[in-house]
């Protein structure tokens, strides 16, 4: 216990001062304990800043490549759980796609098409003007036809025109239509429209 007291007097009125450094082995012990303290903290520090630090940075990457890795592998454990349901959802699109395109006309069915929009207009109780195929218009995955439609009557006969030609097996759709009184007195419309029906164009 002595010992220790002393070397903690030691310590206390030690000056680092006058230490020779030319003679460290002579050095009083509080001296020594110094150097080796000061040693100890110089080997700890270079380890940390030579080993521990970059160490910790490849510990932290390696944390944050482990997370991505994971939702990763959780987001293809997913995919594989329902695999066969995307199958089955594939066929459908494929089937349904199949259905669509049987809709649409060929190059051999577009003038019994402008017959079918003739005669829906007859049924109607319309007098039909002129019903005029005009310049295709390509698109990325089909090509539009256009169908100019001039037809005189009245507003009922015009609806029952237009829900005629909505319930055609064949897609056609419906632009631009205008009204206008032909003349000032008369009770006859004439309607100007434009149909568009659609032909899949053939991918290489």
């Amino acid at each position: 216990m002595a010992n220790m007291n002393e070397l903690v007097e030691q310590l206390q009125g030690f000056d680092i001062s006058s230490l020779d450094w030319e003679r460290v082995g002579v050095w009083p012990l509080a001296g020594r304990i110094f150097m080796w303290i000061a040693a100890l903290c110089a080997i700890i520090l270079g380890t940390y800043f030579l080993i521990v630090k970059d160490k910790n940075i490849q510990l932290a990457t390696a944390e944050r490549q482990e997370i991505t890795i994971k939702k990763d592998f959780e987001a293809k454990a997913f995919e594989a759980a329902n695999l066969d349901k995307y199958r089955k959802q594939i066929a459908e699109m494929e089937d349904s796609f199949e259905a669509l395109k049987k809709q649409l006309p060929d190059d051999t069915e577009v003038p019994d098409l402008v017959d079918d929009i003739d005669e829906k207009g007859t049924q109607s109780r319309l007098v039909i003007n002129s019903v005029k195929l005009q310049a295709e218009k390509p698109a990325e995955f089909y090509i539009e036809l256009p169908i100019e439609i001039k037809v005189s009557g009245g507003y009922h006969e015009f609806g029952a025109f237009v829900s005629g030609i909505a319930g055609m097996p064949r897609i056609v759709t419906l632009h631009d239509f205008s009204i206008k009184r032909d003349g000032d007195s008369s009770a006859t419309l004439n309607m100007d429209i434009l149909a568009k029906t659609y032909r899949y164009k053939d991918q290489e």
